[in-house]
């Protein structure tokens, strides 16, 4: 899950700072980590712990209140008794990469991707980025080859992942919905040859960069591996209790 952490630091100060080139500052001096990295690291810990879904959501969201949540997400881990909302927003697809990581079965990791997203994003679109991202990275970690994940991803979500970054980038502006980023991100993946390189064409794109460069960084680290640098500088951004978790999934999922 470090490759989505990294995503999200890196792409911090370009969500409304956007570039459409992947010539920038990979670690601009205000970048740091937003809700996407406190939400996988809930999803991760959850798994270490044995505990719901939504419950580790809550409290990670209480404890950084304030790293960028969505008006309806942050009503929810508030709530006394959260429900889901019918989201098909992406924060479904940013933090699901600890399951493809955690699980050894494909029909699993799907299933528990769907987990993930609908305890509040149970609409239909947040549920299918959610699964096509777990997929994407799960399948990368079983040394699948681009063109292999790309026709199988494509058949499990019907996402159109053929269009090139060429043609999507010039035109394209900030969406946070899972159907207009999610295919986008995954795109950025399939165009890599490394974990920096899918980061930098998800921002790129010019568009909700720390939440497509998450994912795409999720992916691209179960193909490729955070490169110790990349490591190192990301986990500098973080506190000690998020560390601790990142360790113990590792040494965990590894």
């Amino acid at each position: 899950m470090l490759g989505a952490i990294s995503g999200d630091v890196i792409g911090s100060v370009y969500e409304h700072w956007p570039v459409k080139e992947k010539d920038f500052p990979l670690f601009h001096h205000e970048c740091g980590f937003t809700d996407d990295t406190v939400l996988t690291v809930a999803i991760a810990d959850a798994l270490l712990e044995g505990e719901s879904y939504a419950s580790a959501m809550q409290r990670w969201a209480r404890r950084f209140p304030t790293r960028g949540y969505g008006i309806r997400f942050a009503q929810w881990f508030m709530a006394a008794s959260p429900e889901p909302y019918n989201s098909f927003g992406n924060g479904s697809a940013m933090r699901v990469s600890p399951v493809a990581w955690w699980f050894d079965d494909e029909a699993r990791v799907l299933a528990e991707a769907e987990r993930t997203a609908a305890c509040t994003h149970d609409h239909a679109e947040g549920i299918r980025g959610a699964r096509a991202v777990a997929l994407a990275a799960y399948l990368a970690r079983q040394g699948e080859g681009m063109e292999a994940i790309r026709e199988r991803v494509t058949r499990e979500s019907g996402y159109d992942l053929e269009t090139p970054l060429d043609v999507i980038r010039p035109q394209y502006s900030f969406d946070v919905t899972c159907q207009g980023s999610v295919p986008q991100a995954i795109r950025a993946f399939l165009e890599a040859d490394s974990v920096e390189d899918a980061i930098r064409n998800a921002i790129s794109l010019g568009g909700d960069a720390d939440t497509q460069a998450a994912i795409a960084g999720s992916i691209a680290e179960a193909a490729w591996g955070v490169p110790d640098d990349m490591a190192k500088a990301v986990l500098k951004k973080l506190p000690d209790d998020m560390k601790a978790v990142i360790d113990a999934f590792r040494q965990r999922s590894t």
